[in-house]
């Protein structure tokens, strides 16, 4: 009953979190608000630095990557390392559900992932196992409420893939997003745009609408990047403007605040002198601003992280970007 009070109280809010021009999204927002459903964003205890910092006690970086990163809501990714992805995504999001918060999911695991980029590649090994695996992530989800992000970098480069390669992604993308719309009501779902350095936003709504943005919650800016927010609104308001003049609707946006709290400095694979930014608050036309990729996890082997692999938390790092050094 509480869960249905704060639901049908939060409408109204809701409808704020839009941006202008997406009023067509309030019918949506009416049958489906996980942020209404739920009391905050959920911390997750199992995260990569809450795990370092649970072994390392001793540490004098402990306390400061603590208190100002693995104390913070962030998503959780899942790929082909998350086993049995039923499992998995059903136990995350049961903790989330059982202590009345909204966890922030990264669906990351279509074939051909980050073909045209190579550090993160791998994913399904066939759009047969892809749907199978992530009707699995739907279904696991049910009728709790959740956010997720459905593949980083699937639409920022279409440089190295064929016209036959580019439908086939877009038709597990629309599939994808098919799944969630019938087995995970009470989620919305975004569709990844890259960031302001990637694309035009012209073209970047033209491979959103043939992803099938129209049937998604929004789209996602800046994962694992590190452009500020306000270069990142401005690039998800021409997005809009795009998609509004060319395919005549508008979506709103978030936009991951994860590591971009001192701009980018051009690079984007393990940059030094990078910085945290703000969590959970609109602006400048953004729905919400997400920690979406993990402070302190690595791109690849390169700068600040060489030696380390995609994904790997490297606590010299997310202690330098609590500071911004």
């Amino acid at each position: 009953m509480r869960r249905l009070l704060r639901t049908l109280a939060a409408s109204a809010f809701a409808c704020l979190l839009l941006p202008l021009g997406a009023g067509q999204q309030a019918a949506a927002t009416a049958q489906a608000d996980p942020i209404g459903m739920t009391s905050g964003f959920y911390t997750d205890p199992g995260s990569t630095p809450a795990a370092w910092v649970a072994a390392n006690p001793g540490d004098g970086r402990a306390a400061a990557i603590r208190d100002n990163i693995s104390s913070r809501p962030m998503a959780r990714w899942f790929g082909s390392w998350s086993g049995d992805i039923g499992a998995a995504v059903g136990s995350y999001v049961g903790a989330a559900d059982a202590a009345d918060k909204l966890p922030v999911l990264i669906a990351y695991n279509i074939p051909g992932r980050d073909a045209c980029g190579g550090h993160s590649g791998g994913g399904a090994g066939t759009p047969g196992a892809y749907h199978a695996w992530i009707s699995a992530f739907a279904s696991a989800i049910g009728t709790r409420p959740a956010l997720v992000v459905i593949e980083p970098d699937s639409l920022g480069d279409f440089s190295c893939l064929s016209r036959t390669q580019i439908d086939e992604r877009n038709g597990m993308l629309r599939d994808a997003l098919a799944q969630f719309a019938a087995r995970a009501p009470h989620t919305w779902t975004y569709l990844d745009a890259g960031n302001p350095a990637w694309i035009g936003a012209a073209t970047m709504a033209q491979h959103l609408d043939g992803a099938g943005a129209r049937q998604a919650h929004g789209f996602s800016l800046n994962i694992s990047n590190y452009y500020g927010t306000g270069e990142n609104s401005a690039y998800g308001n021409a997005v809009n403007g795009s998609l509004s003049a060319s395919y005549g609707y508008t979506k709103p946006y978030v936009i991951d605040t994860s590591r971009n709290g001192n701009g980018s400095d051009g690079a984007w694979c393990n940059p030094g002198g990078r910085r945290t930014g703000s969590v959970a608050q609109t602006g400048g036309g953004a729905e919400m601003l997400l920690w979406l990729k993990t402070p302190g996890e690595s791109d690849g082997d390169c700068g600040v992280g060489a030696g380390s692999v995609a994904g790997q938390f490297l606590p010299e790092v997310a202690y330098k970007m609590i500071y911004g050094y």
